[in-house]
């Protein structure tokens, strides 16, 4: 399932993608939990696009934009009259995504006082609109997701536990991206094409420090603060290379920080583990230079830059072996 919005080929994100093609086909409800940007509505749009119901409406409503007493005519609809202000029969979001899906977005902040009415659609497919006593049969697959621990929010009495049930019957955990180092440069490159082409600058080289600056961020915003910071990052790139912005250089300069120091940290650990190999034997063949690929003079700069103390090694070469032979003969 290859779309410019499903970017990555690290294996927990892998593994997500694999859920989605086994659930996709099936009527089930779904309930995707992750973090804040993490593309939870991206995932949602990609189970209804890889499902029947395709040829069908994707409905989308983020339960925590909606006023409480607002959120039931939305989900349901009300007739004219039912309240003030209401001068028209209104379908709600399940009426218009039948035969579809629906995605209730921040499902954790629905009010209590509404669940019980969810949980009967879900159970028995049918609903009442505001001011309406005829029953409107529907066939909706509902997708949720929230941010929250819902387990908890049952723990607490926040939600109900028959309607988390309910829902709970396929999850899907999306990984934050710190957890997906790898997919950083692909969304990085697929975000600055974006963008580049919306203001129309060609920006047609990302460096690898500001790669590494990226790779080292945790990123708490997750998918949605990367897009964010590659959108201002293009904008304020003055030619068709890539810059980071001048107002993130704490941001730039604490990831620098610490890209350098974890790529010393395993460039000496490499270096010592070579020359423990060799029994400190730097140079010759089958010294430490050799196995690393690196000219004598090269390797000894880089120990003297980490700290590494140059050892004499017991393993000596065999020209010098032999001169120390020739020495000991004449002295005899």
């Amino acid at each position: 399932m290859a779309t410019l919005d499903l970017i990555g080929s690290s294996p927990k994100f892998r593994a997500v993608l694999s859920d989605v093609d086994r659930i996709a086909p099936v009527d089930s409800a779904v309930l995707i939990q992750g973090e804040t940007g993490t593309g939870k509505e991206v995932i949602a749009r990609a189970i209804h696009e890889a499902s029947p119901r395709r040829k069908h409406r994707f409905v989308a409503l983020n339960c925590a934009a909606i006023p409480s007493a607002l959120l039931e005519s939305e989900l349901f609809g009300h007739e004219r009259g039912a309240f003030t202000g209401a001068c028209a029969q209104t379908k709600g979001r399940f009426q218009m995504a039948d035969g579809g899906t629906l995605f209730l977005d921040e499902i954790g902040d629905m009010p209590l006082e509404l669940q019980p009415k969810l949980l009967r659609v879900l159970q028995e497919r049918e609903f009442e609109r505001l001011g309406s006593a005829q029953t409107v049969r529907i066939n909706v697959r509902v997708v949720a997701a929230t941010n929250q621990d819902l387990g908890q929010l049952v723990t607490k009495k926040l939600f109900r536990a028959d309607l988390f049930y309910r829902l709970n019957v396929i999850p899907i955990c999306l990984p934050p991206l710190r957890e997906r180092v790898q997919d950083i440069l692909p969304l990085t490159e697929f975000f600055v094409a974006k963008f580049a082409a919306s203001f129309n600058k060609p920006i047609d080289s990302i460096p690898d420090e500001v790669v590494a600056v990226l790779k080292a961020h945790d990123w708490p915003g997750n998918i949605r603060e990367l897009q964010n910071f590659i959108e201002r990052a293009v904008l304020f790139s003055p030619g068709s290379v890539l810059r980071l912005p001048l107002d993130l250089k704490q941001m730039v300069k604490q990831s620098s920080e610490s890209v350098s120091g974890t790529l010393a940290d395993a460039d000496r650990e490499h270096i010592l583990e070579t020359l423990k190999q060799t029994d400190w034997l730097i140079g010759g063949q089958g010294g430490a230079a050799d196995r690393l690929g690196l000219p004598r003079t090269t390797l000894i700069y880089k120990m003297r830059k980490l700290g590494i103390e140059i050892r004499r090694s017991t393993r000596a070469r065999p020209i010098r072996r032999l001169a120390e032979q020739c020495r000991a003969a004449a002295s005899c």
